[in-house]
């Protein structure tokens, strides 16, 4: 490409001051905006249109909500020619000089790369590049910038540069696709592989819209993973920004806006298309959480591909140092020792999908709760009023989930390591009262089981609030998981039929137990698994075989009795009732047995 050397020009004949800034953004061939240093917030911003040439118009797209409006091409060379000096002057300081203003405010001038007008004269380059045309109508004698752009024109159409070669142009004219009919179709396309793209707006810190290359896709994209602070709209059309959305906005705009990037488009729910925009100098999420331009959003972190624990550890780098959004940021105490959050244990009873007892080494029992995952629940009430609710049974995919835990875990030493403690919560309406619990990751051979249920489809995880930082140290990975298990339609996601588990309770009618009896002899030895330890010898049994709980006596010895409610009130317990009772948890609550009657 030819370039204009510096002594060929000339300064600029008018007596105009010259200014300096960095250019923002070229709008055209002949238009571009720029902006002054930041100080203390985003700086102004200005609109400078070159004297004497003209370059192609850009395409334009038509106004929204007029039926008979139509999109508006390129003109030949217009893309070639803001491409020219997008390239030469995106992020780069020049100074100009503004020789007209009209009344409408519109400034036009000489403007030159670099700090001085011994730079690169940008209109010069244009013409003599053919990239645009002289406006000779206005053209004075005795002007020499004027005489000497004339002149680069003439040769620019001996060398046929440009719009002065062959074939008209029509070559250069773009097919700018400004919709989609099927954004997901597209998205998944592209196999969330880089593409090549040119920033052309920046709606907010964390929205673009970008022109896809090579097939001038122009799309609107959400970064994964984050929200910056917005614009909000009002009623008379103005619009209002949040605390730091200009900032950020500036922020995101100073390092992407026209530059060339690659995109890696992740994801499409609801028609909105998230990605990531990928840039020598780094990565844009990370570097709006770390500066606290920008907070993690959990919906869309789990379809963010370049590794969600570097946006968690950007983003609490930020709140330790509270900066801009984080500024009444205000830590959680840490109410635990380490050797209370974290801890080897022996898992003695799977209580449901979410929790467990444990046994620690000093020999105090623990209820440990699975942090961040919710396990199956119904839908509804009991329609069945006259049956008695059993919701280990009764709720699809709760046994599966607790016999998933079970022969997990049962009897095994685990890794706990403690995430957080939810405060106990009074009764409200329509919701229960619920004890204090201490929420964990629990880990056996490097597996998180928290993970493995929501992966199997059994059970869920837990939605929280953008500010609530009590949630598992894992969650990201949860939220990974449960995304494979819808797409799977695994367990709780799945479109068949849910299972039913018809489990007759004969352990408190002692007719049906009678009769129940000598199927149960004639069967010799039957497996069972023991739900629940009344007493030492009393225990209550789930047959899986013949799918029945019954009351189980073992035979030939008794225990004394443990303390129960009584229709006159509480039975006291007998001396070592508790101490044998714990002797036979530990041995056989949870765990698979055969049984002969």
């Amino acid at each position: 490409m030819a370039s204009v050397s510096a002594p060929s020009q000339t300064a600029p004949a008018s007596t105009a001051p010259l200014q300096r800034g960095i250019v923002k953004m070229v709008l055209s061939g002949c238009a571009i905006i720029v902006r002054g240093q930041p100080r203390g917030g985003p700086p102004p911003e200005r609109q400078i249109n070159l004297s004497n040439i003209r370059a192609g118009a850009m395409a334009r797209r038509a106004a929204q909500g007029q039926s008979d409006a139509k999109d508006t091409p390129d003109e030949p060379w217009a893309f070639q020619a803001r491409e020219f000096l997008r390239k030469k002057l995106i992020g780069k300081e020049v100074c100009f000089t503004v020789e007209i203003k009209t009344a409408l405010g519109r400034e036009y001038g000489m403007v030159y790369l670099g700090k001085d007008t011994t730079g690169e004269n940008i209109a010069e380059s244009l013409v003599n590049e053919g990239l645009a045309t002289v406006r000779r109508e206005g053209i004075r004698g005795n002007n020499p910038d004027q005489a000497r752009l004339c002149e680069l024109e003439d040769q620019s159409k001996s060398s046929k540069k440009g719009m002065w070669s062959e074939g008209g142009g029509a070559h250069t004219i773009r097919d700018v696709k400004y919709t989609i009919e099927n954004p997901r179709n597209f998205v998944d396309s592209l196999h969330q592989k880089p593409i090549n793209a040119i920033i052309e707006h920046v709606r907010d810190g964390s929205v673009v819209r970008a022109l896809l290359l090579p097939d001038y896709y122009l799309v609107t994209v959400m970064l994964s993973g984050v929200k910056c602070p917005t614009f909000k709209r009002e009623g008379d059309g103005t619009e209002s920004p949040e605390p730091f959305a200009a900032e950020a906005k500036f922020f995101t705009e100073s390092r992407l806006l026209q530059r060339d990037v690659q995109i890696i488009l992740e994801s499409c729910p609801n028609q909105i298309i998230l990605g990531t925009i990928l840039h020598p100098n780094g990565n844009i999420t990370e570097l709006l959480l770390k500066e606290g331009f920008a907070r993690c959003v959990d919906w869309s972190m789990a379809v963010y591909t370049q590794g969600a624990e570097k946006l968690r550890a950007a983003e609490r780098s930020a709140k330790e140092r509270k900066v801009r959004i984080w500024k009444d940021y205000v830590a959680p105490t840490a109410n635990l020792d380490q050797k209370d959050r974290q801890f080897v244990a022996k898992v003695m009873q799977v209580v449901n999908a979410d929790a467990m007892v444990v046994k620690l080494n000093s020999g105090e029992y623990k209820t440990i709760h699975l942090s961040s995952i919710r396990p199956p629940r119904t839908d509804g009430e009991n329609k069945d009023k006259d049956k008695r609710f059993r919701p280990l049974y009764d709720i699809p995919y709760m046994f599966e989930a607790r016999e998933f835990l079970r022969k997990k875990l049962i009897g095994k030493k685990v890794n706990v390591t403690v995430d957080y403690i939810r405060a106990a919560t009074g009764p409200g309406e329509g919701t229960p009262a619920f004890a204090e619990r201490t929420c964990a990751t629990v880990t056996i051979g490097g597996i998180n089981i928290a993970e493995a249920l929501v992966s199997k489809g059994l059970a869920t995880v837990i939605k929280y609030r953008q500010d609530d930082d009590q949630r598992s140290s894992h969650y990201d990975e949860l939220l990974a998981a449960e995304a494979r298990a819808i797409k799977n339609g695994k367990g709780l996601h799945s479109k068949k039929e849910v299972p039913i588990h018809r489990v007759a309770d004969i352990s408190g009618e002692t007719q049906k137990a009678k009769q129940f009896l000598p199927f149960l002899q004639r069967a010799g030895r039957s497996e069972a698994v023991v739900e629940y330890v009344f007493s030492g010898s009393r225990l209550k049994l789930y047959m899986p075989k013949e799918t029945c709980l019954i009351t189980f006596l073992l035979a030939g010895i008794e225990c004394p009795r443990s303390s129960r409610n009584m229709p006159g009130g509480m039975q006291v317990a007998e001396p070592f009732s508790d101490e044998a009772m714990l002797f036979t948890k530990e041995l056989v609550l949870c765990f698979l047995f055969l049984v002969s009657f």
